[in-house]
């Protein structure tokens, strides 16, 4: 004989993996890629923060 609590259990999570697999199917039908949407967003231009100056160069890194 079939036990009851082993026919049930399986039934439960086939059950559970069905539903899970149609609200899966739904959000994604739901929210379908847009075609005209740009791949990337627009980037600001920023100018470079690093400058050459006339400072005299280190030659020594000693302090007391």
């Amino acid at each position: 004989m079939i036990d009851l609590r082993s026919l049930l259990l399986k039934a439960g999570a086939t059950a559970l993996t069905l539903a899970t697999t149609v609200v899966a199917a739904n959000y994604v039908t739901a929210h379908l890629k847009n075609p005209a949407a740009p791949l990337h967003p627009a980037v600001l231009t920023v100018a470079p923060s690093v400058r050459q100056s006339d400072v005299k160069p280190v030659t020594s890194t000693y302090a007391s």
